[in-house]
């Protein structure tokens, strides 16, 4: 079965299907992990590497959406980290959506010990981010799948590193398309501590044999979101994190 459903998920890597496909396997979170990291073996196998990492379930109505303070992971690869204004292809992508989220920059590695406040001291910079979700997956497949799928990601765009603010919770995140205001969201209430959430990566990580690494991009969760069309996306965050802008094309 999980050979099969590997095979599955490595097409649907390659050939995202246009309407979602339903596997119709069931799976625990932790199932769901250990076959997801089949699956960067694969990508491995391909040349590539991983640059990044996503920590899931950790804002707004998602928040413990696979169990209280489950807070599942994905790998982000290092040719899918894309500079600010990338241009992006819809045929290629297929269906999907982009998500403002902080990236977070690791100057130092961080391990099954970590900390908020070696967390906190791990990271180098931040940058203001998007996440570009790849919906390969029809909305009924189970939670373990998801996870296994790497939880819809396909890469992330970054915009220029800045300091950390002192006060993360302060932030508000604007996101607009071709000019028009998407949606503003605050982080106070509405997303897990950026370090707590830090600190909760690196030590499950080492659960499944990896860990956070200078020079990583981790990306802490949504703020405002909005499906794939044609068009420029900005993300404006406050605090002096800056903006970071995607155009996505035919």
């Amino acid at each position: 079965m999980s050979e099969d459903l590997l095979d599955r998920l490595w097409r649907l890597q390659l050939e995202p299907a246009v309407g979602g496909e339903v596997l119709d396997a069931t799976l625990s979170v932790a199932e769901g992990q250990a076959l997801q990291g089949r699956l960067m073996e694969r990508w491995a196998q391909q040349g590539e590497s991983v640059g990044g990492w996503k920590i899931g379930m950790t804002s707004g109505a998602s928040r413990n959406a696979m169990g209280e303070g489950v807070r599942p992971f994905g790998f982000v690869l290092a040719s899918r980290i894309r500079p600010r204004g990338a241009r992006l292809s819809l045929a290629e992508l297929a269906r999907g959506g982009v998500e403002n989220e902080l990236c977070l920059i690791l100057g130092e590695s961080l391990g099954a010990d970590a900390t908020a406040q070696s967390a906190r001291a791990a990271v180098a910079a931040v940058a203001p981010a998007f996440e570009i979700n790849q919906r390969r997956l029809a909305r009924e497949t189970s939670t373990g799948v998801r996870v296994a799928d790497n939880l819809s990601n396909w890469g992330i765009v970054v915009g220029e590193a800045v300091s950390a603010p002192s006060d993360m919770e302060a932030l508000e995140v604007v996101l607009s398309g071709n000019g028009q205001e998407l949606g503003r969201v605050a982080s106070r209430g509405h997303i897990d501590d950026h370090f707590e959430s830090l600190a909760a990566l690196a030590r499950a990580l080492a659960r499944y044999g990896h860990s956070l690494q200078p020079g990583h991009r981790v990306i802490t969760g949504a703020y405002a979101r909005t499906p794939f069309a044609e068009g420029v996306y900005r993300g404006e965050f406050d605090q002096g994190i800056g903006a970071v802008e995607v155009e996505l094309v035919p």
